[in-house]
């Protein structure tokens, strides 16, 4: 048995020290681009309405159900306030997850998607009455809880590790 766990060690040990660091940041990029960028430029295309400036109704909608709701469905009837919150969501859809593809400034990129995740999820489950699922409950398919538990943690990787190698970040040397 001492044999067997003396081999196990050597052998992690010599795969920690391949990674050099490079593969967990590449990793959750990689899989952020694959899972997530479509999901969140598609959602943004859905807001803007001709120019970068002009929102479509389901924009208010989306990030705002109450508000649009409330002003009942009249884009020109909410606050000015809630516009700009519109404004800093959808552009957040666009920005966030073009930075996190770029590798550029990844852990301020992430922190922000890590927020909007956050604030997304509870839209969904307040907002718009989605089922928020619950951890340890055997079901891996509830669509709040479980799918954004992972997604923080890809988002974590990066805020922790990094864009990795293959970045505008190493390019530019802006990380360490």
């Amino acid at each position: 048995m001492t044999q067997l766990l003396m081999y196990y060690r050597q052998f992690t040990g010599h795969m920690a020290a391949r990674q050099d660091d490079w593969l967990l940041p590449t990793a959750a990029r990689f899989s952020f681009i694959a899972v997530l960028l479509g999901y969140y430029w598609s959602s943004a295309l859905t807001k803007f309405d001709g120019h970068p400036f002009a929102f479509t109704l389901g924009a208010y909608y989306q990030i705002l159900p109450g508000v649009t709701e409330a002003a009942g469905y009249d884009p020109a009837a909410i606050h000015p306030f809630f516009t700009l919150i519109v404004l800093l969501g959808s552009w957040a859809e666009v920005v966030l997850p073009l930075l996190l593809l770029l590798g550029l400034f990844t852990r301020l990129a992430a922190l922000g998607m890590m927020g909007f995740v956050v604030v997304q999820s509870l839209v969904d489950v307040t907002g718009h009455d989605v089922m928020a699922g619950g951890w340890f409950d055997r079901a891996s398919d509830g669509l709040i809880l479980d799918q954004r538990l992972f997604w923080l943690f890809i988002l974590l990787v990066m805020l922790a590790k990094g864009a990795g190698p293959i970045s505008l970040n190493r390019l530019l040397k802006l990380d360490d």
